[in-house]
């Protein structure tokens, strides 16, 4: 069946394609029963606005963009992503707002999903992710002109407004509280370097950790294949770490495995953290010590920053609630 069009609907309404023009974009010219009936009609035919013919005459798309620069293959099992994306939707549901989803392989490719979301009108934003150092994606949304919210530090979002929450405080009670529990060897997997969490974690790590016996910080790509990999080197080594921190749960989770499989008890022979708490975190035996926060109020704030700049309001940066940590059974003083 061919989509239905204006023609369409104003044969069946008996009035000029102009007439359904004003009623459908809320313009005047056309008496409010007249515009009713065209309205009605137009739901029952199914009709729907074309992104192009919107694009043309300026009107919203009532609609978002998010591209994720993650393999689709590990996508689904980021607990972080998925609660993001829900407290996206959340907030755009209730303003009846579309989120528009895309995978790609390398900011070139996701900075050529924005020209053409942009320039076909299709979003009237964006919601950006994975903040890099001197990160290539924010001089062009700023050229572009387009609306865009960042999540991630306000030090290298450039002008665009950003949601963001205090790493290195999460960092400090991490350590202090290991430190506390008597460990002076400790640990970090960490995710990829280049992202800008990751370098503002990378510090706070390496300052909070000067006084101890070592303080030392492997990156990976999340994965937990790469978690488990590193796990191995770490505590294969002649002086291996009592304590070891996650930057995320499947890497944590899979620390475990590892762990149980070098036949070392946790948490009296090693200690685990996880960052960002997820049901998986919990369910494990012993369930895991993790840094916790709202991640869906973070995706909603972030979604309402965003509706407020397409509004024309004028924002400024919001700082979320840190991540703070809560022990479990992953977490005890280290070997005598």
């Amino acid at each position: 069946m061919r989509r239905p069009t204006i023609a369409d609907i104003a044969r069946q309404a008996g009035v000029s394609k102009g007439a359904v023009s004003y009623a459908l974009n809320g313009q005047p010219g056309v008496s409010e029963s007249t515009r009713a009936r065209i309205l009605a009609i137009a739901d029952e035919i199914g009709w729907r606005p074309n992104s192009a013919a919107r694009a043309l005459n300026g009107a919203r798309a009532n609609a978002i963009g998010l591209a994720l620069c993650r393999p689709a293959r590990i996508l689904g099992m980021e607990p972080f992503f998925m609660e993001l994306i829900s407290g996206l939707e959340a907030e755009l549901a209730a303003r009846s707002c579309a989120l528009m989803l895309q995978v790609v392989r390398d900011h070139d490719a996701e900075i050529a999903v924005y020209h053409r979301w942009w320039g076909e009108g299709r979003i009237d934003g964006a919601i950006v992710v994975d903040l890099h150092m001197d990160d290539p994606r924010v001089p062009v949304l700023e050229s572009l002109g387009m609306p865009a919210v960042v999540v991630g530090d306000p030090s290298a979002s450039g002008s665009l407004v950003s949601v963001w929450s205090d790493e290195r405080s999460a960092v400090r009670e991490t350590v202090q509280y290991l430190a506390a529990l008597g460990h002076r060897r400790i640990a970090r997997v960490a995710g990829l370097p280049k992202l800008m969490h990751t370098a503002i974690r990378d510090r706070a790590f390496s300052e909070a950790g000067a006084g101890l016996e070592s303080c030392v910080t492997v990156h990976t790509d999340y994965t937990g294949e790469e978690g488990a990999r590193a796990t191995r080197r770490l505590l294969s080594a002649p002086h291996r770490p009592t304590a070891i921190v996650y930057d995320n749960d499947i890497m944590a989770v899979a620390g475990l495995s590892v762990a149980q499989e070098m036949r070392l008890t946790v948490p009296t022979d090693l200690s685990i953290v996880a960052w960002d708490d997820s049901p998986l975190s919990q369910v494990v035996r012993p369930p895991l010590t993790a840094l916790s926060r709202d991640i869906p109020a973070y995706g909603g704030h972030a979604a309402q920053l965003l509706l407020s700049l397409i509004d024309g309001t004028e924002v400024t940066a919001l700082e979320d609630q840190a991540a703070r940590l809560n022990p479990r059974g992953s977490t005890g003083p280290p070997p005598a």
